[in-house]
C-alpha cells in the first residue's frame, strides 16, 4: 500500500491531498496541465520537500513532518523515468545499465539483469552509444536503468510525450509487458486517453491540486460527473478471454464477464488468453430492438443505468450496463428523444469489430 498525504504551496495552486493507491499494478495520474501530477511525482521522490506530508511505502516511511523523519531521494528505493531518458552520454548502454544496477543496496543478480533486458527488448543495444538510439529506444534503456535499481515503486512522468506515434506503438507493448509480469506498482502521469486505457488499473484524477476521483479505472471512466466521460475521447475499458479467431478475417473472439461475445480485428492470440479492450463512447449505437443484417459485428445487450445532456446542447451521454460491465455512449439529443430512452430501459448496444481498441 502506498499512503500519500500532501500539501504543498505551489506558485499557481496548492497541491493537497490525502490519497491510498494499491501496492501492486499501475495508477495512472491524470488531469489538466498545472493540475499537480509533475508536483506530486517529485513530492513522493524527495525532489522537493513538501510543507506538510506523509509518504509511506508498503510501511516504510519516507516523510513525515510531523514526526521530523525525512529521507533523503538517494535512499528512497524508487526510479523514476521522465520524459528524456537523460543516458549518459559518455557510456554505452551496457555501461548506462551498469550504473543503474549500482544504485542497488542488493548483490548484482545476472539473472535478474537478463530478464529486464529481455523484457524490454534492448539486447542488440548493448554495445551501443546512446547518441545513435532513437526516441523509443532511449526510453527502454531509461526504465532498465531504473528497473536495475531494484526500486519498491517506479515513478513515470509522461515517458512517451517527446515520442512520435510511431515510437509510441514501439514502446507501448514494453511497458504492457511491464505491467503484466512485475512486481512493484508503477505511478504514471499521462494525457493520454489511449496509454490511460491500455496501462493503468487505478485512476488518479487531480485538478487544480486537488483530487477529484480514486479508484479501479474500470469504475471510474464511465462515471458521469467526472470529465474523461465527456470529452471527445471517452472510452471505457472491458476485459474478455479469447475464445475463438479467425484467420481468414483476423477476427478475435473474446468472451466477457457476462458471457457476451465480442469480435475485433486482431492478430491471433492463445485462446484462453485475457485480453483489455478500450470502446469510445462516440463508436457505440443504440437500437430498441435487435438489428438484423447489420455490418456491425458487435451487440450487446444493456440498460441504461444514467442519461445527461453532454457538454454540447446537441448530444447525450448515455451510461449503460452489459450485465455488470459498464459501457459509454455518445447521441444525438434528437436520436434520444426519437427512441425515448430513459434510465432503466433495455435494449441494445452496437459496436464496431474495428472501433474496439486493443
Amino acid at each position: 500500500m502506498i499512503r500519500l498525504q500532501l500539501k504543498q504551496r505551489q506558485a499557481n495552486f496548492t497541491l493537497d491531498l490525502d490519497l491510498t493507491l494499491p501496492a501492486r499494478g499501475v495508477s495512472a495520474i491524470v488531469g489538466p496541465s498545472g493540475s499537480g501530477k509533475t508536483t506530486l511525482l517529485r513530492c513522493i521522490a524527495g525532489l522537493e520537500r513538501a510543507a506538510e506530508a506523509l509518504i509511506e511505502v508498503d510501511g516504510d516511511c519516507w516523510h513525515d513532518s510531523r514526526r521530523g523523519v525525512w529521507l533523503p531521494p538517494h535512499k528512497r528505493a524508487l526510479g523514476y523515468v521522465f520524459q528524456e531518458a537523460s543516458l549518459f552520454a559518455h557510456l554505452n548502454v551496457q555501461g548506462n545499465l551498469d550504473y543503474g544496477r549500482r544504485r542497488s543496496r542488493t548483490p548484482a543478480d545476472p539473472a535478474q539483469v537478463a530478464r529486464i533486458v529481455e523484457l524490454l527488448g534492448i539486447g542488440h543495444l548493448l554495445k551501443r552509444g546512446t547518441a545513435g538510439l532513437s526516441g523509443g529506444e532511449r526510453q527502454r534503456v531509461g526504465i532498465a536503468r531504473a528497473l536495475l535499481g531494484n526500486p519498491r515503486l517506479l515513478l513515470m512522468d509522461e515517458p512517451l510525450t517527446a515520442l512520435d506515434p510511431q515510437r509510441k506503438a514501439e514502446i507501448l507493448p514494453y511497458l504492457e509487458r511491464l505491467h503484466t509480469e512485475l512486481a512493484i506498482p508503477l505511478l504514471y502521469v499521462s494525457h493520454s486517453p489511449d496509454e490511460v486505457a491500455r496501462l493503468a488499473d487505478h485512476l488518479v484524477l487531480l485538478d487544480n491540486g486537488q483530487l477529484q476521483a480514486s479508484g479501479p479505472l474500470q469504475a471510474l471512466l464511465p462515471r458521469l460527473d467526472l470529465p474523461m466521460a465527456r470529452s471527445d475521447d471517452a472510452r471505457v475499458v472491458l476485459e474478455g478471454m479469447v475464445s475463438d479467431y479467425q484467420p481468414d478475417y483476423q477476427l478475435l473472439s473474446l468472451t466477457l464477464a457476462g458471457a457476451e461475445q465480442l469480435q475485433i480485428v486482431h492478430t491471433a492470440l492463445p485462446q484462453g488468453t485475457r485480453v483489455r479492450v478500450a470502446i469510445q463512447a462516440r463508436d457505440v449505437s443504440l437500437a430498441l430492438e435487435r438489428p438484423q443484417h447489420s455490418s456491425m459485428l458487435n451487440l450487446l445487450p444493456a440498460r441504461i443505468s444514467a442519461i445527461e445532456p453532454a457538454d454540447g446542447a446537441a448530444q447525450m451521454l448515455v451510461q449503460l450496463d452489459v450485465q455488470g460491465q459498464p459501457l459509454l455512449a455518445r447521441v444525438t439529443r434528437f436520436s434520444a428523444d426519437q427512441l425515448g430512452l430513459t434510465v432503466g430501459q433495455q435494449l441494445w448496444a452496437q459496436i464496431k469489430a474495428v472501433a474496439v481498441l486493443s
